[in-house]
């Protein structure tokens, strides 16, 4: 049985980019059907473009990554969200992305969705376990499974936190995740696979008796 993982995500200068691309690989290791998406900016061009390495990564990301649908989400047997925080809170990109899934909520199309979170700072206890947190909460109301990766890997004692994988990464592209942020984030996305793949067979199991 495949199952499904849908990686969404917001980065402007490409340092949450390269987390989400770890949770998608370990998830692709445990033998997932991944999608990564980004969703857009919203500030205009113009002020984009006087940040030169905003509208850099901007466009390479923007080639690379569609934007994240409706039928994604429908598609997914698991759904991890990432960004970077804005002030202890998701930034409003990703925001309302979330916020524009109403229709979603109200059918139940999300219910008994595997859901995870993981981010990025600017600094040391910038915001990463609130922000977290801030997504966690909304996967509840949309009546998800959550799976965090907990302390159940040694890459956690390292680096990341027990609610979601995380770095600090600094306002500029030139402080990246480390390798032990990639690694946690790495096991974040495996971890989820593994555990919706358990969920889904059994799910299948108990309907088809």
């Amino acid at each position: 049985m495949n199952v499904n993982v849908l990686v969404i995500f917001y980065s402007r200068y490409g340092n949450t980019r390269l987390l989400a691309d770890a949770v998608a690989d370990g998830a692709r290791q445990a033998g997932a059907e991944v999608r990564v998406r980004r969703v857009i900016d919203l500030a205009p061009e113009n002020v984009m473009r006087q940040d030169q390495d905003w509208w850099t990564a901007r466009t390479q990301m923007s080639q690379i990554y569609a934007e994240p649908t409706e039928d994604d989400l429908l598609w997914a047997d698991a759904v991890i969200f990432g960004c970077p925080t804005r002030f202890g809170s998701p930034p409003a990109e990703l925001k309302l992305f979330i916020d524009k899934l109403g229709s979603l909520w109200v059918q139940g199309k999300l219910v008994d969705k595997i859901g995870s979170a993981f981010v990025t700072t600017g600094t040391v206890h910038g915001g990463n376990e609130i922000t977290v947190h801030s997504l966690l909460t909304t996967m509840m109301h949309f009546g998800m499974i959550i799976v965090p990766p907990g302390y159940a890997d040694s890459s956690v004692f390292i680096a990341g936190c027990p609610y979601g994988a995380s770095a600090v990464t600094g306002p500029e592209s030139d402080k990246p995740p480390t390798e032990a942020d990639i690694a946690a984030a790495h096991f974040q996305g495996r971890r989820v696979a593994e555990r919706a793949l358990v969920f889904k067979v059994g799910k299948t199991s108990l309907t088809s008796e």
